[in-house]
Parts: structure tokens; C-alpha cells; sequence
């Protein structure tokens, strides 16, 4: 399996969604970017760590990163039902265990540990990257059904057909 490592870019919030953000990270060249939503307490902790004059050491995370080998390594695999998935590993042991995308970026946040992403997962999920860019693109696929129900009946009050099918194409692919 080929792979590219990501690395953490930044994390805005959602116009109009109160607690949810967007994380966008983007490979080593900064040329291609991959976006998702994260929840409240996700973007609490991300604010945490934005923060430079608290001192993190103390954080559960941090702590569990000091004490993990530093053979491990984290990789995005697929897509499920609107989440990426990702395993992290311990290469000398090769204990994997299962863990949210979010999770993983914090983890790369905080630490030496890399996040890589399948080659070809990362062609068909990522967009362009631009510094100056004033939006992000997320791939449908990471959407989960109760927003996308909300974008069905939001483009149907708007008659916006073309995106009502797309959405609607989603969501019976899901079932």
C-alpha cells in the first residue's frame, strides 16, 4: 500500500453550526488539502493546544504520548458511514487498535507520531490546497446522514435539484 503523510494545517469554525469545526490537513508539499468535521469537544481540545501560553503537559493526551513507543504510526484507510477510518499502530509490537480521525489529528498535533493516508483514498478524497483560500471543500462521503438529511431538505426548499439528487444519491448508497 503507497501512503502519504498529512500533516496538521488548522481548524475553523462552521458559519452558522455552533461547536463544529473544520479540520483541514494537507500533505507534506502543501499542494492537495483533506477536510472533515469535528465536534465541540474535539474543537475545545484543539483550542487548548492552540493556546501556547498553557503548559499541556499535565493533559491526559499528552501524557499517554510521552509514555507510547515511539515506533507508532497512524494511517486513514477508508471511509465508513460518513467517518474516516484510522488505525494506529505500534510498529515493533504491531498492536493496532482503531481510533477517530480526530483523535489521530490531535495526536500528530502533539506529538512525533505520523498520520499517513492511503495514496489512493487521498486522490479521491482531497482538493486542491490554497493558503488564502477563503473556504473548504468536504468530501460528501464524510458527512454523516443527519446533516445530510438537513442539505436534502435545505436544496429541496431551495430548489436546488441538482444537489437534492447528489444528496439523496448519498444517502441510498448508505443504506
Amino acid at each position: 500500500m503507497k501512503r502519504e503523510r498529512l500533516v496538521f494545517d488548522s481548524i475553523q469554525q462552521i458559519a452558522g453550526e455552533t461547536g463544529f469545526s473544520v479540520i483541514t490537513l494537507t500533505d507534506e508539499p502543501r499542494q492537495r488539502a483533506l477536510a472533515f468535521v469535528c465536534d465541540q469537544t474535539m474543537t475545545r481540545q484543539f483550542a487548548l493546544r492552540m493556546n501556547k501560553s498553557l503548559n499541556h503537559g499535565a493533559y491526559l493526551p499528552e501524557a499517554l504520548v510521552a509514555m507510547l513507543d515511539s515506533q507508532c504510526e497512524m494511517t486513514i484507510y477508508g471511509v465508513n458511514d460518513g467517518q474516516y477510518m484510522v488505525v494506529l499502530m505500534n510498529m515493533s509490537t504491531m498492536k493496532a487498535t482503531k481510533i477517530r480521525m480526530s483523535d489521530a489529528c490531535l495526536l500528530t498535533m502533539i506529538s512525533d507520531i505520523p498520520l499517513y493516508i492511503d495514496s489512493d483514498l487521498m486522490e479521491q478524497q482531497c482538493t486542491p490546497f490554497s493558503e488564502d483560500a477563503k473556504g473548504v471543500s468536504i468530501p460528501i462521503n464524510t458527512i454523516d446522514r443527519r446533516r445530510l438529511r438537513d442539505m436534502l431538505q435545505k436544496a429541496v426548499d431551495e430548489e436546488n435539484y441538482e444537489l437534492a439528487s447528489i444528496v439523496r444519491d448519498e444517502l441510498k448508497r448508505r443504506q
